[in-house]
C-alpha cells in the first residue's frame, strides 16, 4: 500500500513545484485547485477514500482550507490533514492541529523537512488503517462468540478466576477453562491481560 499526497492549494505554480518535488522522491501525488474540486470529487465518489495524506493550504478562495477541513471533518475523513500555512497564519493553523488536523507547515519550507513530514504523515495513515481493519477483524470475532462464551468473557474482564466464574455460571471449572480457551482462540489473545486491552481499543 503507497499512500497517495493530495495537494489543494488554489496557487499553480505552487501546487505544480511541490507536485514535482514529491514525486521527484517516488510518492504518488495528485493536485486539486481548491477545496471544493476535492470535496466535489469525495461526494461524487469518483476519488476514492483510500489510505492517504492531504496536503491542504490555509488560505484559499472561495473556500479556505480551515473550511474545507470542517466539511472533511463533517464527512467523516480519517486520513492526515496537513496545513500549508504562511507566516501570518500560524495561529489559525495551530489552532486546525488542536481541532484534529495532523500537522502543519509553514512557507517556505525546506525540501527535505516538507518530505520528511509528508512521509511521516503516510506512515501515520498506513497504521491507522492497520488499525481500522484489526478493529473490524476483532469485531466480527467478538459477534462470533456463543452466549456461554460472552458470559464468560464478562466474567473474565471482571477480573474472576476459573473457580468463581464457575460458581457464578453453575458450571464447573473445566468447563469454564473450554470456553476460555475457545475465547482467546477466537480472539487471537494470549492472555486476559491482552484480552482487555484489545477490548478496550476495539470492542466498542
Amino acid at each position: 500500500m503507497n499512500p497517495t499526497v493530495h495537494i489543494v492549494d488554489d496557487d499553480e505554480d505552487f501546487r505544480d513545484g511541490l507536485a514535482w518535488l514529491l514525486d521527484s522522491r517516488g510518492l504518488p501525488v495528485r493536485s486539486w485547485s481548491g477545496g471544493e474540486a476535492f470535496l466535489q470529487a469525495l461526494r461524487a465518489g469518483s476519488e476514492p477514500w483510500a489510505c492517504c495524506v492531504l496536503l491542504l493550504d490555509i488560505r484559499m478562495e472561495p473556500l479556505s482550507g480551515l473550511a474545507t477541513f470542517e466539511r472533511l471533518k463533517a464527512m467523516g475523513w480519517p486520513w492526515p490533514v496537513l496545513f500549508l500555512t504562511g507566516h501570518g497564519d500560524v495561529g489559525m493553523a495551530v489552532a486546525a492541529v488542536k481541532q484534529g488536523a495532523w500537522d502543519f507547515l509553514e512557507k517556505p519550507f525546506q525540501n527535505n523537512l516538507l518530505v520528511d513530514r509528508v512521509e511521516a504523515a503516510r506512515q501515520a495513515a498506513l497504521a491507522l488503517q492497520a488499525g481500522s481493519r484489526d478493529k473490524l477483524e476483532f469485531q466480527k470475532a467478538l459477534a462470533g462468540l456463543s452466549a456461554r462464551e460472552r458470559e464468560v468473557l464478562g466474567e473474565l474482564l471482571a477480573g474472576h478466576y476459573n473457580k468463581n466464574i464457575a460458581e457464578h455460571l453453575g458450571i464447573t471449572p473445566r468447563t469454564v477453562e473450554f470456553h476460555r480457551a475457545n475465547i482467546f482462540e477466537k480472539l487471537q489473545v494470549q492472555s486476559a491481560v491482552e484480552l482487555a486491552h484489545r477490548m478496550g481499543l476495539y470492542g466498542h
